[in-house]
Formats: structure tokens, sequence, C-alpha cells
């Protein structure tokens, strides 16, 4: 960071101050000369509430700093996809994970993954196909219901998955990547240069209703052929087999997949050439492969493999890793709860002021 050692020691001590980290006796071997700097950890207090919000089911964790989940929940979603109805939800499985919270323990931030696109200044979501959304205000119907606890904040699935990864996954180090969230839809989040793509309106990374086949299949969207009516949950669950019922457990139903169907390889096939578009132009190192996807990669690598070398350039496509998420199925979570921890990052004293205590009682009135 280019600071003297007494100007990080007074910015730790800060820290300590305010409860969010401890420091402890140097653990590991001294470098250099001089005396060993002590270890800095972060401490427990501070804690976020972290939402995979998805077509098929919701996820609310409570996530302490570093990115330790310390208690979760799961549920469905209404099947009509109300948005009204999935507050409620929302608000029931967060009560469920912040039962046994620490005493004294602070709600620092809110923060949800939805799986569509998301106006940056007031959380509107403008489009979300798969949930039959359209200039939803999700942040305002789920802040009524938190009431002071905290105004929650929401972003993009894929846009979420490729902060998570990025920070804390398979991309760590790496300042090019893309990460494929492959659920009912199809989005990608992208990170270039270090930094977020995020487009004049914040919408970039919809890849999933890239044009693909021009007489394809009629996607959520309205349009015809996108990229996402041929590698998402609906084209994998066809071709394994899945009843449409059970499209929901798809990833449980994968795991009892042991080799690729001449369906399910022209799936594979459907998500190499399309990889091979996004290599093309975006030149990432690594792509992370995340959803359903992550289940279906295995059973067709070579397929996917052989469509990028025919339709991969080669410069850009000697350069890439196609891998699948260093955090499992948790990206989506964990990247919603570092947009959440943002605000504190970034101004502890004036966050901390604003924080929550008794979250336990401000939910259950």
């Amino acid at each position: 960071m280019g600071l003297n050692r007494s100007t990080i020691a007074g910015l730790v001590a800060e820290l300590e101050s305010l409860g969010l980290a401890d420091q402890a006796k140097p653990s590991g071997t001294r470098i250099g000369a001089g005396r060993p700097s002590v270890d800095v950890k972060a401490r427990t207090g501070a804690y976020v509430l972290a939402v995979d919000l998805r077509v098929d089911g919701l996820t609310v964790a409570r996530v302490g700093l570093g990115g330790v989940v310390r208690a979760r929940a799961t549920g469905p979603v209404p099947a009509d996809h109300d948005p009204y109805a999935i507050a409620d939800s929302v608000v029931d499985l967060m009560r469920l994970v912040v039962r046994d919270v620490e005493p004294n323990a602070a709600l620092v931030g809110v923060g949800l993954g939805v799986p569509g696109i998301i106006r940056g200044d007031d959380g509107l979501v403008r489009l979300a196909p798969n949930l039959g959304w359209h200039d939803v205000p999700f942040t305002k119907i789920l802040s009524e219901r938190l009431g002071p606890i905290a105004m929650p904040v929401l972003g993009n699935d894929a846009d979420l998955g490729a902060l998570a990864e990025h920070l804390r996954g398979a991309g760590v180090g790496v300042d090019d990547l893309v990460y494929l969230s492959g659920e009912v839809g199809v989005g990608a989040g992208v990170i270039v240069g270090g930094r977020k793509l995020e487009g004049a309106g914040g919408y970039a990374g919809e890849i999933g209703h890239m044009p693909f086949l021009p007489e394809g299949k009629l996607c959520h969207c309205g349009a015809r052929g996108c990229w996402e009516t041929e590698i998402g949950a609906p084209a994998i669950a066809l071709a394994v087999g899945c009843p449409a019922e059970q499209v929901g457990a798809l990833g449980e139903f994968l795991e009892g997949v042991h080799d690729a169907t001449p369906d399910l390889r022209i799936v594979g096939r459907h998500l190499g050439r399309g990889l091979a578009g996004a290599v093309n132009l975006l030149n990432p190192r690594v792509i992370v492969l995340g959803g359903y996807l992550r289940s279906l990669f295995p059973l067709v690598r070579e397929d996917v493999d052989a469509e990028l070398q025919v339709h991969g350039l080669a410069a850009p496509r000697e350069q890439v890793l196609v891998t699948l998420p260093g955090l499992g199925g948790d990206s989506v979570l964990h990247g919603a709860a570092e947009l959440a921890f943002e605000p504190l990052l970034a101004d502890p004293v004036g966050r901390l002021a604003d924080a929550c205590l008794d979250v336990d009682s401000a939910l259950a009135g």
C-alpha cells in the first residue's frame, strides 16, 4: 500500500477499537530485517445477511468478515414468483439465520443476488425474464419489510459470482475473468483489468440472450434462439430425461449421470461454441462455470474443448482456462456478502454508527 509501519499500526488500532479486528503475535517467518509484523485477524462481531435468489429456490446466509458463513437457511420460492411473497420468504429465512447471533454483533448490510438486469442507482429490477419480473422495485419491497435493519443492495447474480470468484475463488490473482451463471437462465459476470465490466447503464453481461440460433427456441425474454435456450436448465434437463417438475433438483439429478447422452453432448457443443465467442470477444484468463453448468461440464468437457478449438481464435484460446468455481455452489452468495460489506469497508466508523444490534427483535416486528 506504500504506507509506513506507524501509519498501518494506527489504522489497525482504529479497526481494533471499532471491534472489527484483533492483533496477535506474529505466526509467520520473518522476512528481511526489522521486527516481525503482528498478525491482524477479522473479529466476528460485524456480519451481513446475504441472499441468493434463484428461479427455483432461495438461500440466505449470515456471513462474517473474511467470507465466513456463520449460518444458512434455504427454502422454496412461490410458484408464481410474486415479488411480495418472495420478500416475505426472504425475511422468514433471515429470522432463522440470526436466531443464534452473538450478543452485540452488528448487522452492517444486506446483499442480494437476483437473476436479472438491475438498475444500479435504486435497485430496480428492470427485467428478470425467468422470474417474470418487469420494472419491479424489489429493493423498496424488501426494505419495507426490513424496516430500520439495513437498506438492501441488489446485484445481478452473475456479476456477484464473478466478484466472489475473483476475490476468494478460482480467480484469485486473475484480473480478466468471466463467471458464467448457468441456472434456468444464463448470464455472465465479467472482470476486465481487475474491474467489473458494467456497460453504460450497468447492464453488461447478459450473454444468455446473445443471438445463437436464428430459428431456435422461443426465449423468456421474447426473442428467439438465445444462447440460454440451448444450454440453460430446461435444455440440460431435456437432454438427460429429468422430468420438468424436478428441474429445481437438476444438480442432484446430474450427479447420477455418469455418461453423456448424444443429446447432452449437443448441449456441450453449444456451450463450447458460445464460450468460443466469449473468448474471442473478451480474451479472459479464466472462465468459471457456475450453476448447473458446474455439474454439466465434467460430462461434456471433450465436446466443449472441441468447439473451442474450432471456433476460438488461437491466440486468446491458448490463454484461457475453463474451470469450476472455487467456491462451489456458493459463488453468488459470497458475492452478495461482498456487496453488502462494501459500505463498511469504505467507511467503518460511519457504517457501524448505523448498524443494527438487535436484528432479531427488528425482524420479529
